[in-house]
């Protein structure tokens, strides 16, 4: 089922390929705004990246600035592994991991596009309108949760993790000038502009 969306949404969105680990490789504050407009699929549900935080070990917003624990563990991996957590006793957020093992590195996907699998997005939310246009909001239509943490978005597969997961380029290239802005949800590190969103120009 989840193999046969995915060749279904190749065929919608164009000739899709598997984004490489060396793309994902890097301070978190360059690769974030190359993620803008890849895709992020899970499943039968396919969505168009639109909204990027980025988070350093050096920043005090970021879960790894206090070191290695095994909450956060994984944000320490390899580039390109899906790190999740659990806020507020409510929602699942997803993360991309950028820089190398041991940096405490990672991309905040904050929403997507919703391309395909789009009812079973609407069967998870409960609503059929804004479905995907936060971190809790993706993660819950995407399906994402706690069992994902670890999975590797670059490699099929890898860890055990069976449905397709993984991040994808259609060859939508990133906007040129995506809207730049401080971050949401933190009460430390206001000050830096590390959240980019696709303007509607865009």
């Amino acid at each position: 089922m989840g193999e046969r969306s995915l060749r279904a949404a190749t065929d919608a969105t164009g000739v899709m390929r598997r984004l490489r680990r060396s793309e994902l490789t890097g301070d978190a504050y360059d690769v974030a705004p190359t993620l803008l407009h890849k895709l992020l699929v899970s499943g039968p549900c396919v969505g168009r990246i639109v909204e990027v935080e980025a988070y350093t070990a050096d920043d005090p917003a970021s879960h790894s600035f206090r070191g290695l624990t095994p909450r956060n563990s994984t944000m320490f991996g390899p580039a390109g592994d899906l790190y999740v957590y659990f806020t507020y006793g409510l929602h699942h957020c997803a993360n991309v991991v950028t820089g190398d093992v041991g940096d405490g590195q990672a991309v905040l996907v904050r929403a997507v596009e919703p391309l395909q699998g789009i009812e079973a997005m609407i069967a998870r939310r409960g609503r059929a309108r804004n479905i995907a246009d936060g971190p809790g909001k993706l993660c819950q239509a995407f399906g994402i949760d706690m069992s994902d943490n670890g999975a590797d978005l670059c490699m099929p597969g890898r860890k055990g993790f069976g449905r397709p997961l993984g991040l994808y380029d259609d060859g939508t290239p990133p906007p040129a000038l995506p809207t730049v802005s401080s971050r949401i949800g933190i009460s430390v590190g206001l000050d830096t502009q590390w959240r980019w969103t696709v303007s509607r120009s865009d």
